[in-house]
């Protein structure tokens, strides 16, 4: 048939002029096809043209984008008016099919016109892009011309009594009021840019964020469209295959979304509602975030609602393809008009409506969603910003007292925040779900009448059941939670005394410990499982139950039950939307009550006691040394060589006098009373002056209050009354705590802390504090990351680093806390001479020093003595010598008493050479093990193309690998758990078939009902159609027992497959933690040395917690979302066969969209989970330096780098978030194609094929269902994908070699009390500590008789060490032997040799638990036996006054007991073990020299009958000894009687002893 404009009929009232041609329908819509042809032809060269010469322009740099105004008015009534199109085009394909002929005018305008719509905003978009407003002139004319031809035609229409129940009447008077609206935003345009008929333009400049190139977050600049379905991610995500995402990639976050502007809205809000009540904090956050929160509650009300059109879509399609609604109407104007009811009677209009309905549903949905997640993340940022704030003014008693601990802090931070964040993601929930409900039960109960209130009670009867398993769930997850921290602490434990439990051959009694509270955090998950699988199971049956109630209420309640399939699909699909937030209930209901908790606990946090005003620091902190404020009467000369060597015009006698006469007093307190809590005060009627440019020194006993007055002068202490007064405003005062405090950060970074790097200074402080050896053994040297809290370094060195830090700061007033404790003889007088006497006097700083070596008093210009938390008496100390003779007395004869400690020092092994030693190891290891992630990247970051593409593919691909080991550990549950998987989703299949065989019969057999009402039917036909009315009364009850039947086989799976899924889970948990723990437990000492601890706690922690909780539910729902897609698919297939053939491009899309997501998603949780890393750290830091940062005046520095914490886990959060919408866009949109083609096919195939009506509703509901499943799919790849990280990381570590614990002997073969004599032959040893190591002993021979007492010496990496592990086998023996009483050690097993010997290492180990248990964990030894042992190690009289004795507790690491005291305990250990060999291992480094002494003659005495190995850190210890041998680089350099060395004059032993004199 050929086609014409205005129809091919003879006579064709379309072609009827006699009225005038504005009074034809046709001539009407010819006109209407003017504006639109005049668009395309003006816009299509500009167009073309732009793009050919500067087609940059489409992929434009974002610092040109601006936004004209009315601009998202304009994009929202354009899709509009392309929808509005859309319908004109469908009603005119509808009108035409009343006709033979083809009236093209019906619906070829409203085609040109839909492209002009598109033409219209590409044109806008570039014009906008490119800020070129003048060329907007086009779309003026345009919008002009076609409101002026629509208003013509609904004018005509309106003459010609066309009215509203004529749908293309309505179309045309929207289209003429949608034109319109865009003239005006076309009209607002020019007054606001000025760009025609005015004489100036208006200059604008683009946003301040998009002048920064620094911000990539685009997603508050881009236009509708691009927000919608987040276009502008595009970019970011596929180059996320060429280039792993890091924090430069992200760039910043734009200014309205930094942790600041959302602090300062807090602030401002907490500040209106603070007075006001108890609730006033969630007053104040809806004030600060409410607005963004109501927009996302209005757009998941939309999208509720458009969820609705899925069911009654369905309902219209199957109701309608089986009727003839074709009614012929007389034609106006030339043409048919037809109803709207008449245009939705068309199943074809119903499908694409559903389209559009599914795809604008979805684009809410997900705006809903990441408004709400957005505001929660920048709600997060702020009160974090605002947690810290309050720390910097916190009282420091709150901390002390334990008020307020840094766990706690830590928690309000990690856990609290996040809590309130969650919240705000829900929040939306909590409005939506009530009309979800009412609505769903409304519809409802207009398909199947009372039997749908029923259906609805199951469901919500349910509810409360779902909520009582949500609670259950939580418990039992915070039992396991408990449980998993007690084993945490547990193999902490393990792994940080490792050495010292395989040399005492307790690793199995250790291991069991773990192992037991495994097994209870194991019964916690099975509660876990149990209650998971629970919750698993009713949100697959709950639907189900509902849908079987309903159908057997609703077929017997009404005889003439309507269960035609657009009831019973559009009941499914309804059911369906039900269950949803009923769900999601459980986990609302419990994320309020969290959040109600945590702003409670927030709430009394920012109500908890603050510091005084004088307190406030300055609003912008001092970047460098001019900044702070010096006396001009006291010059500093800054230009020389940084006061290494100080040369000043004025003499210091000079400099002295001017600065008395100007100011003598740095510091006074007068009549002070200082306390940290409400009661007694700790410091009593304190008057002290702390003179100008001099050196004060605070001594007294221990807990007499030296630190305390430190403090009180910081103004961190609460003052009851006096005054505290600084001779100017009090600025910045460099500050040494008694404890040092480090930062997570580089060496130097640590030293110069913020203040500007001046060589020659950083020189001589690093020499003053004797740190160059210390830098020289770091692998990047004064580069390297000393690790949160400074963990890799001894406590030495830590206190070094922080006098340095104090030393290179250029305050007036210096203050060291006690700075000489954790060191040395030798570095205490260095750093004493070089850093105190000659860096800070030279300098003329005011310099407190508290200590307690009192052999530096004499450097003293003033002298503060305390007692009891009072001044006993302060002057020089001549004035003290007068004044106080006897305390005097006292002082001279400590003073002595050090002085000759320091004479018995050893310059070849001090303290400082053993922490070296210490911490070369320590680097070693850390040098020798590759990060994690180095691992995980497989070298990504090598220089060669191939190796990186090689690397990039790896990133692409799924870790099959991992994913075979973690189901390998299911054993036999997982052929369980397949199978009931496939049964399960075959049979949900087979319901929802049976379903739609049933109501195409029922409505069959309606049909034959309604035949036999007509008369003239033959006889023979009646008679053939009474058996099948006969049989139709039976029929529905064989059907609903089938359908009955096929339910409750379908619940039963659905138990059966979510037990198998959790239980699966919890033996794959059980069975790797097991096998990881025994791995550990056996593996050589090597493997602890050269992988950071960190790294093995993390496969315990973080990893073991992945794979006993996220893995299973991921799994679970990986697994139930794929067979549901290929289920939904199938069933597509089966109902429309042509489906298959758009399947093919819809398939390859989703392959793409996952490959690229899945790579950006893992990157961005990798970054999210990174960057939250050092938050949690600088808070924790803060928390433990603030009086160090109170002091030094750094707060609003801290601030600074706290916001730009916050704000990179932020921008990596927002990115995530984006990813996670970019996805579920397109898939939903996929999603929507399939249902758009599974109905076209569907409704074909019924009306050409006449498929049953029953099938097409089944293939539209599965169809509808598709894009979340879709959806799931993807998002649970992505996080399975992520969480087998932590399988792959685990079988890295189950492929340790284990240690040869087996020997040639048998345990039973080895002499009960073997070793009995102690004789130690050692044969031509060599030992290494691996095979691909150079030797560490070579060669070595001795022979030490029974009972003889040797002492071992020489210079540090000279091998003493490795000669006292060699005994134990924990190094490779690949040479020689070692016999003891006639047995090759090499022979035994590893467990039995080990058990016979005692050693007592440098470092003092105690684990958590009894002193008992750290005494004696086998239990062997009696109570007698203990306090001997205690008594020996002049421990007795401390342990006596404990409560409890001998079971008196031991905190982790021995906390409550200082180094000194842990270290007599290990020697108690030692010998509490009665073995006939002891080896000491520098055992005395920790303790003083009076105890030393009464050791050494305890241990001639208590082991005179023992062999005895001391390896000497002070080499006077061993001067006592049987024998001595000295060792140099891994040979026996002297082996003979100390006397007999000593005689010898070449002798390096006799050196070493010289060199103390």
């Amino acid at each position: 048939m050929s086609l014409a404009f205005c129809g091919n009929e003879n006579n064709s009232l379309a072609y009827n002029v006699d009225r005038g041609v504005l009074n034809n329908g046709c001539f009407l819509d010819a006109l209407n096809v003017v504006p639109h042809i005049f668009l395309l032809f003006i816009t299509f060269p500009i167009l073309f043209i732009g793009w050919g010469s500067q087609s940059s322009k489409v992929h434009i740099h974002h610092s040109t984008w601006l936004h004209f105004p009315g601009h998202n008015l304009r994009w929202l009534l354009t899709f509009i008016l392309l929808f509005v199109l859309v319908c004109e085009i469908a009603e005119g394909i509808v009108s035409d099919g009343f006709t033979q002929s083809h009236h093209l005018h019906l619906y070829m305008p409203a085609g040109l016109a839909f492209m002009a719509g598109i033409t219209s905003i590409i044109y806008y978009h570039n014009i906008e892009t490119s800020n070129f407003p003048k060329l907007l002139l086009a779309l003026l004319f345009y919008w002009v011309l076609a409101f002026l031809m629509k208003t013509i035609k609904f004018a005509k229409y309106t003459e010609h009594s066309v009215g509203l129940r004529q749908l293309r009447y309505c179309i045309t008077g929207l289209l003429a009021l949608l034109y319109g609206l865009l003239l005006a935003v076309e009209i607002n345009v020019i007054l606001g840019r000025r760009y025609l008929c005015f004489t100036e333009a208006t200059e604008v400049k683009p946003p301040e964020d998009l002048q920064d190139l620094g911000v990539r977050f685009l997603q508050p600049f881009v236009n509708l469209l691009s927000k919608a379905t987040y276009w502008w991610m595009n970019t970011f995500i596929t180059a996320a295959h060429r280039r792993p995402i890091d924090l430069k990639v992200i760039g910043k976050l734009p200014i309205a979304m930094r942790a600041l502007t959302n602090y300062l809205k807090l602030r401002k809000a907490f500040e209106s509602q603070r007075v006001k009540g108890p609730k006033w904090i969630w007053r104040a956050l809806r004030q600060a975030f409410g607005r963004p929160l109501i927009i996302s509650i209005t757009f998941r009300f939309l999208a509720d609602l458009l969820g609705f059109a899925g069911p009654l879509c369905i309902s219209g399609i199957v109701h309608h393809i089986s009727k003839d609604n074709r009614t012929i109407q007389p034609p106006l104007l030339g043409v048919y008009f037809i109803s709207s009811q008449e245009f939705l009677a068309n199943a074809y209009v119903l499908a694409v409506l559903l389209f559009f309905a599914l795809i604008l549903q979805r684009t809410f949905l997900q705006a809903s969603y990441y408004v709400a997640i957005e505001t929660g993340i920048n709600l997060r940022g702020a009160i974090q910003t605002k947690i810290y704030n309050k720390i910097m003014r916190l009282c420091t008693s709150n901390m002390s007292m334990g008020e307020l601990t840094v766990g706690q802090i830590c928690n309000l931070v990690a856990i609290d925040t996040n809590q309130l964040m969650w919240f705000f993601f829900l929040c939306p929930n909590l409005w939506a779900m009530p009309v979800q409900i009412i609505v769903g039960v409304i519809l409802l109960y207009y398909l199947l009448g009372i039997s749908a209130l029923i259906g609805a009670t199951v469901i919500a009867v349910l509810a409360p059941v779902q909520y009582f398993v949500a609670t259950k769930l939580s418990q039992a997850q915070k039992s396991t939670l408990e449980y998993s921290s007690e084993r945490l602490k547990k193999t902490n434990e393990l792994l940080r005394g490792i050495k010292l439990l395989k040399l005492y051959a307790w690793e199995h009694i250790f291991c069991h410990s773990v192992e037991e509270t495994r097994g209870k955090e194991l019964t916690s998950l099975q509660t876990f499982a149990l209650y998971t699988s629970i919750s698993i199971f009713m949100n697959a049956a709950i639907p189900i139950a509902a849908v079987l109630t309903t159908f057997v209420v609703h077929v017997h309640i009404s005889e003439e039950a309507d269960l035609s399939p657009a009831v019973a699909f559009a009941s499914l699909s309804l059911f369906h939307i039900l269950v949803t937030p009923l769900f999601l209930l459980s986990s609302v209901v419990r994320s309020t009550v969290k959040a109600l908790v945590s702003a409670q606990k927030l709430s009394e946090f920012f109500s908890s006691d603050e510091i005084g005003d004088e307190q406030e620091p300055n609003a912008t902190m001092p970047t460098g040394p001019s900044n702070h404020k010096t006396i001009p009467s006291c010059p500093r000369n800054h230009n020389n060589k940084y006061q290494a060597v100080v040369s000043t015009q004025l003499s210091h006698n000079v400099l002295r006098t001017l600065c008395f006469l100007e100011l003598v007093e740095s510091v006074v307190i007068t009549s002070g009373y200082f306390t940290w809590t409400d009661g007694t005060p700790t410091l009593s009627n304190i008057n002290i002056k702390v003179p100008f440019g001099q050196l004060t020194m605070i001594v007294g006993q221990v807990g007499c209050g030296k630190s305390s007055l430190l403090l009180a002068a910081l103004g961190e202490m609460q003052r009851v009354s006096g005054t505290v007064t600084w001779n100017m405003k009090r600025g910045s005062v460099a500050y040494a705590s008694q404890k040092p405090w480090l930062l997570n950060a580089t060496l130097v970074e640590n030293i110069t802390f913020e203040m500007p790097m001046i060589k020659p200074r950083y020189k001589a402080v690093i020499e003053a504090c004797s740190l160059q050896p210390d830098i020289d053994i770091l692998p990047q040297g004064d580069q390297t990351e000393i690790g949160e809290r400074g963990i890799i370094l001894s406590g030495g060195q830590r206190q070094r680093i922080g006098v340095a830090r104090a030393l290179y700061q250029q305050t007036n007033v210096v203050l060291l806390d006690d700075p000489f404790s954790a060191l040395d003889i030798h570095l205490s007088d260095h750093l004493m001479q070089e850093g105190i006497c000659k860096l800070l006097r030279e300098e003329k700083r005011t310099v407190v020093l508290v200590t307690h070596k009192l052999q530096y008093l004499p450097h003293a210009d003033w002298i503060i003595a305390m007692k009891d938390g009072t001044i006993q008496t302060e002057g020089t100390l001549k004035d003290i010598q007068n004044s106080d003779p006897k305390l005097f007395e006292q002082w001279k004869t400590l003073m002595h008493r050090q002085d000759g400690e320091f004479e018995k020092e050893t310059v070849a092994e001090s303290m400082t050479v053993l922490e070296r030693k210490n911490l070369r190891r320590a680097m070693y290891s850390k040098e020798a093990a590759k990060t994690e992630e180095e691992h995980e990247e497989e070298s990504v970051e090598s220089e060669e193309d191939d190796s990186l593409s090689q690397a990039m593919r790896h990133r692409t691909t799924i870790p099959w690998r991992s994913c075979g080991v973690y189901l390998s550990s299911a054993g036999l549950l997982l052929p369980l758990l397949l199978l009931s998987q496939l049964f399960k989703h075959t049979l949900m299949v087979a319901i929802d078939y049976w379903l739609a065989h049933w109501t195409s019969h029922s409505v069959k057999n309606k049909f034959l009902f309604t035949m036999m009402a007509y008369p003239g039917q033959t006889q023979t036909t009646l008679g053939q159609l009474y058996p099948a009315l006969w049989d139709s009364q039976s029929l529905h009850s064989w059907y609903l027992s089938v359908f009955s039947v096929l339910c409750c086989l379908g619940i039963v799976l659905c138990l059966v497959t979510s037990v198998a899924v959790e239980w699966t889970g919890l033996r794959v948990a059980k069975e790797l933690h097991h096998n990881l723990l025994s791995k550990i437990i056996l593996a050589p000492m090597r493997l602890f040395e050269t992988t950071p601890l960190g790294n093995i706690l993390n496969r315990f922690s973080s990893d073991t917690n992945t794979i006993d909780q996220h893995i299973p539910a991921t799994l679970e729902c990986l697994s139930r979302s794929t067979l549901l897609c290929v289920s939904a698919l199938g069933v597509i297939s089966y109902v429309t066969p042509v489906f298959l053939i758009a399947l093919v491009p819809l398939a390859i899309a989703c392959y793409f969209i996952q490959k690229y997501f899945r790579v950006a998603s893992r990157d961005l949780q990798q970054l999210e989970d990174s960057t939250q890393l050092p938050l949690l750290s600088h808070f924790s830091e803060t928390v433990e330096g603030l009086t160090t940062i109170r002091a030094f005046r750094y707060e609003s520095r801290f601030r600074q780098r706290l916001l730009e914490y916050t704000d990179a886990n932020n921008i990596a959060s927002l990115f995530l978030t984006a990813a996670n919408r970019w996805l579920e866009v397109r898939m939903e949109y996929v999603g929507a194609c399939v249902v758009l083609i599974a109905a076209v096919a569907s409704i074909s195939n019924s009306l050409y094929n006449h498929l049953s009506t029953g099938l097409v509703g089944l293939g539209l509901t599965y169809a509808l269902m598709v894009s979340n499943y879709l959806n799931w799919m993807v998002r649970n790849l992505a996080d399975m994908e992520v969480q087998l990280g932590s399988v792959k990381r685990i079988n890295g570590l189950l492929k340790t070699e284990p240690e040869n614990y087996e020997g040639l002997m048998a345990a039973s073969q080895v002499p009960d009390g073997w070793p009995r004599q102690g004789e130690i032959q050692i044969q031509n040893l060599s030992v290494r500590y691996d095979t691909t190591l150079k030797p560490v002993l070579k060669q070595v021979n001795a022979h030490i008789s029974p009972g003889q007492k040797v002492g071992i010496c020489g210079r540090t990496g000279s091998g003493k060490s490795s000669f006292s592990l060699a005994f134990f086998r924990m190094v490779d023996m690949f040479e020689g032997r070692i016999i003891i009483d006639d047995i090759d050690i090499a022979k035994l097993p590893l467990q039995t040799l080990r058990s016979r010997f005692s050693i007592i290492l440098q470092d003092p180990i105690l684990f958590s638990g009894t002193i008992r248990f750290n005494l004696d964990p086998e239990m062997k030894a009696t109570d007698d036996m203990l306090w001997e042992a205690l008594e020996i190690a002049q421990l007795k009289p401390v342990v006596k006054t404990l409560t409890g004795g001998l079971d008196a507790m031991v905190t982790e690491g021995g906390e409550n007991f200082s180094q000194g005291q842990r270290q007599l305990f290990c020697l108690a250990r030692a010998f509490a073990r009665k073995s006939s060999i002891l080896i000491m291992d520098e055992a005395t480094a920790s303790i003083d020299m009076a105890t030393e002494s009464i050791l050494q003659k305890v241990v001639m005495t208590a082991f005179a009958d023992r062999t005895v190995v001391t390896i000497a850190h002070r080499v006077h210890t061993i001067l006592n000894a049987d024998l001595v041998i000295v060792m140099k680089r891994g040979i026996i350099l002297e082996y003979d009687r100390p006397q007999a060395l000593l005689e010898k004059e070449d002798s390096v032993f006799a050196a070493f002893v010289k060199a103390d004199k």
